[in-house]
Parts: structure tokens; C-alpha cells; sequence
């Protein structure tokens, strides 16, 4: 298999930028990045920066998406290639679960910061949110229906409000674990997504939380793997 053609030096230059800016944002914002403290980060002329992202507000959008594809690249991606039904569910829940604990905890997340900076801001930038985070919910949403047509799940299960409280969950994890350094967050996000499942599980779907969830493949997959998975959904 010929080796994959090596990125042009302004794609791996704009990836440093994004590098460096994915850090600076999950710990001040997308308000708190600017061109001029990034451009410090880097030791770059902001024209430098510039040269690779036109404005501000350009450079807000294509963090998003940044932030948005290592997300499913670590936590939708291995999950899709389990089986569907509660496997494919579980799995997605438990990749979100171990990306918060191991990376958002420690480090701040993207998108519940940008959630409150935005939430009340029209524009490119919270447009751009709001459909990053709707396409994660569908894709939950997806999974819960095949859980239900698989048998996992009881057929007047709501997938919207099965995903509503999932989103719950990890939304109190980060308030605990981050606001209140609550040690037992993790834990309660376990014990939650465990009583939902007993909830609007079948005794076959229930049965199915008692064995251990199968691996996965690693987080990190060439972008074909990504499609063909993403095809076979």
C-alpha cells in the first residue's frame, strides 16, 4: 500500500494553529481567543494567522469543527462499528463518558463553554454550535430507535427524551466534576445512564448491560474507516 501523501506545509501550519488554539479556548472560550494571543502561542505574526484564517469569527467556526471531528473521531466512530442496538449505545455513551473524565475535566470543553457564550448570540459562530450539537443528538437519537427495533429497548420508548436525559447526565457531570470537584461524578454518570437503560429496557437489553461491552476499535481511525463505518450505520 503506497504510503499517504504528506500534508503541504500551510495544512500542517494550520493544524498547529488549531493545535494551539483548541488549547487556548477550552480553557478561556471562543471569546477569550483572539488573533494577537495566538499568534504569541505560536511565536507567528498575526498576519501569519491571518493568512490562514481571515477573521476571528473564521477562525471560531473552524475550531468548532476541529473540536467537533476529534470528538467523533475518539467517541462516535469505534462505537458505530459494535453492533446496533444498546452495544452501539452503551458504547457511545461510555466513549463520551471516558473523552469528559480524560480530556474535558482536566482541560474544559469547547462546547458547554461556548454554549454559554453564544446561547444568546445569533451569528455564523452559534450557528455553526447549534448544528454540531444537533447532528451529535441525532446521531443518538438514531442509535436509541435501532435499540428499540432490535429489542433492546421497549417500543414506547421516546428516543428525543432518552436523549434528552443522557445529555443531562453529562451536563451534571461537568457541573460537579469541573465547578464542585464532586469525586464521585464519574460514578453517578455510570449509575444514571445504568437506571435509564432499566427503565426503557427490554429484559433482553437489560440482560445485554450485564456483559461486559465489547472493544472497540481505537479512537483514532483513517478518514476512509471513518466513512465506510459511518456508511454501514
Amino acid at each position: 500500500m503506497p504510503a499517504s501523501p504528506r500534508p503541504s506545509k500551510g495544512t500542517q501550519t494550520r493544524e498547529r494553529i488549531l493545535d494551539a488554539a483548541l488549547d487556548i479556548a477550552s480553557r478561556e472560550g471562543l471569546e477569550g481567543l483572539t488573533i494577537g494571543m495566538l499568534a504569541e502561542a505560536l511565536d507567528m505574526s498575526k498576519s501569519g494567522v491571518f493568512a490562514h484564517f481571515g477573521s476571528r469569527e473564521e477562525l471560531q467556526i473552524a475550531l468548532i469543527d476541529e473540536y467537533a471531528r476529534r470528538f467523533m473521531d475518539a467517541v462516535y466512530y469505534p462505537a458505530i462499528r459494535l453492533p446496533r442496538g444498546l452495544p452501539r449505545l452503551r458504547a457511545m455513551f461510555e466513549n463520551w463518558l471516558y473523552r469528559v473524565q480524560h480530556v474535558e475535566i482536566p482541560n474544559g470543553c469547547v462546547f458547554i463553554s461556548g454554549a454559554v457564550e453564544f446561547d444568546d448570540r445569533e451569528g455564523p459562530v452559534r450557528d455553526r454550535m447549534v448544528l454540531v450539537n444537533r447532528g451529535w443528538q441525532g446521531e443518538m437519537r438514531k442509535a436509541a430507535r435501532q435499540a428499540i427495533t432490535q429489542g433492546h429497548l421497549v417500543e414506547d420508548c421516546d428516543p428525543e427524551q432518552l436523549v434528552f436525559e443522557l445529555y443531562g447526565f453529562m451536563l451534571s457531570l461537568h457541573h460537579d466534576a469541573r465547578l464542585l470537584r464532586e469525586p464521585r461524578a464519574v460514578e453517578r454518570a455510570h449509575v444514571s445512564f445504568g437506571r435509564a437503560v432499566k427503565a426503557y429496557g427490554t429484559e433482553a437489553g437489560i440482560a445485554l448491560m450485564a456483559a461486559p461491552l465489547p472493544s472497540s476499535p481505537p479512537p483514532s481511525l483513517p478518514q476512509s474507516a471513518s466513512r465506510d463505518a459511518l456508511q454501514a450505520a
